[in-house]
């Protein structure tokens, strides 16, 4: 029978995951790939957002019984490690290391970025602990290749790399809302107006000194590239 995926779940096997054979082993040749199930549904995630991706929808796009789709995936936490490692291998993982690691970091964090904002479900798919895959490694390989002039040991570079797309992935989620809000006038015009009562109030002092000193650009790239360079140009490595 197919777990259902939830707390009682015993979790993804790794070994069952990404080592064996993607074919399930028994019966006649079957007439779907676990790759053309997995696009099939990074598809519908893009199209509808994860909540749309059933075990039964995702039949549906390929034209195959939901129960066949179990020889491939037994529940969907399997199908969302396999959607997750499926769109990594987007993710360039070939450079020609300069030397500079906190410029390679923020290389890497950029295209992160643009990854996440081409798949938008994938920051709430991350925040689940993932086993990462064969293309996911192939780009933590890369980061690891980045940090490799610093003084950081094995443990922390791997730590750098999991905080750095914690990072990213937050930014990536709130970007995204605020997008979807900022869609509406009335909103931001409401927000506006709120802050600059708060402001007057005289009883948030620091608040109204903040929001006084002069802008800075509000785009979405200069606001990720801020936010980034402190977090990166921060780092200690010793």
């Amino acid at each position: 029978m197919p777990r259902e995926a939830g707390a009682d779940a015993p979790g993804v096997d790794p070994e069952q995951l990404w080592l064996s054979s993607a074919r399930p082993r028994r019966g006649r040749k079957p007439a779907y790939s676990r790759e053309a199930i997995t696009a099939a549904a990074v598809a519908l995630a893009d199209a509808e957002g994860l909540e749309a991706v059933t075990m039964r929808k995702v039949a549906a796009q390929v034209g195959a019984g939901v129960m066949s789709l179990y020889s491939y995936a037994p529940d969907k936490e399997t199908l969302l490690e396999l959607m997750v490692d499926h769109v990594s291998g987007e993710l360039p993982t070939t450079n020609t290391p300069t030397g500079d690691w906190r410029a390679g970091l923020k290389a890497i964090a950029h295209l992160q970025r643009t990854h996440m904002l081409r798949h938008p479900w994938l920051p709430a798919a991350l925040a689940a602990r993932r086993i990462p895959g064969p293309n996911t490694l192939a780009f933590l390989e890369r980061a690891l290749a980045v940090l490799r002039p610093t003084k950081l040991d094995g443990a922390a570079k791997l730590e750098v790399f999991a905080q750095l797309t914690a990072f990213v992935a937050g930014h990536v989620a709130h970007e995204i809302a605020r997008t979807a809000a900022s869609q509406s006038p009335d909103r931001a015009a409401a927000e506006a107006r709120y802050l600059a009562a708060v402001a007057a109030d005289g009883r948030h002092p620091e608040l109204a000194e903040a929001l006084a000193a002069p802008g800075r650009p509000l785009t979405p790239e200069a606001t990720f590239t801020r936010f980034l360079n402190r977090l990166i140009n921060g780092l200690d490595t010793d």
